[in-house]
This record gives structure tokens, C-alpha cells and sequence, in this order.
């Protein structure tokens, strides 16, 4: 993990982001996504970080991998979860330490912030490879079900 650097995306970094984009979805969902759309998703958040932030790992100065969190805000708790989302990482750079070098970095960010309760993910039921790697690195199943009702 030691050869592995995280850092906040850069705007150069947004066609990559959409690239590896099409590809989890297509890994994961079998879903085709429209890359100008998500180009300009991905430009827009990377433009406003109150929608978003974008980490990248970098290996030998190329990137491995990547997250985005977003904010949820907890009336419950007056404090803010963050969500792991878009987490992708190449085929041949996985089980390298890509994804938990992204986590670690994240979760100290996480700490250091009074106003962040905690972290969340989503994943596919059938991806049982992801759930046992977030399970290892401490993360635990919330016990809920999402729905959603898709306006586009």
C-alpha cells in the first residue's frame, strides 16, 4: 500500500472518471451509460464540491482507482454522513491495496471532521468479493433495503 498515492481528483482526471465510470456500470449492473452525459455528471460535481469530491489513487504517478463521496445530512445525529460512491478500480490493479488505501484516506478525512458521523456505501447483493472486503476494513451491513423511483 506503501506505493500507493491518494489525492483529490484533477479536472484532467474527469475523462478517465467517466471512461472507468461506464465500465463499473457495465461490470456491476450490466447497465450502458451515455459517456457525455456522464462527462458532464462527473464535470459538474467536480465543479461544485458541495455535490461532490473525487479522490484518484495513483501508482508510479498512474491512476489505479478512484471514489467519490457525497453528503447526507442526519437530523438524528446533527452531522453528516458521507457516502462512498463510484468506487472503481481497474481489473488488473485489484486486490493490490487500491481500494483500501482510497478507504483509509477517506476515513481519516472523515475523522478529522466533527461534523461527519460516519460512512456509507451501497452495494449490489450479488457482489459478495466488495462486501467482503468492506466487512475486513470494519464497515458492517446497515441493515436496509434501497428503493428508488427514477424521474429520468
Amino acid at each position: 500500500m506503501t506505493d500507493l498515492h491518494i489525492r483529490p481528483a484533477r479536472e484532467d482526471d474527469i475523462g478517465l472518471m467517466a471512461r472507468w465510470a461506464e465500465a463499473m456500470a457495465w461490470e456491476t449492473e450490466h447497465k450502458r451509460l451515455d459517456l457525455d452525459l456522464v462527462t458532464r455528471g462527473i464535470r459538474a460535481a467536480y465543479a461544485d464540491p458541495q455535490r461532490a469530491q473525487y479522490y484518484i489513487a495513483d501508482r508510479a504517478g498512474e491512476p489505479v482507482g478512484t471514489l467519490m463521496i457525497t453528503r447526507e445530512w442526519s437530523d438524528w445525529r446533527n452531522a453528516w454522513w458521507w457516502w462512498i460512491q463510484s468506487v472503481y478500480v481497474p481489473i488488473e490493479q485489484r486486490r493490490g491495496g487500491v481500494f483500501r488505501a482510497l478507504y483509509a484516506h477517506v476515513l481519516a478525512l472523515a475523522s478529522e471532521a466533527p461534523e461527519v458521523c460516519g460512512l456509507r456505501l451501497y452495494v449490489e447483493r450479488e457482489n459478495v468479493g466488495a462486501q467482503r472486503t468492506y466487512e475486513f476494513l470494519g464497515m458492517a451491513d446497515a441493515g436496509y433495503r434501497m428503493y428508488e423511483k427514477p424521474l429520468i
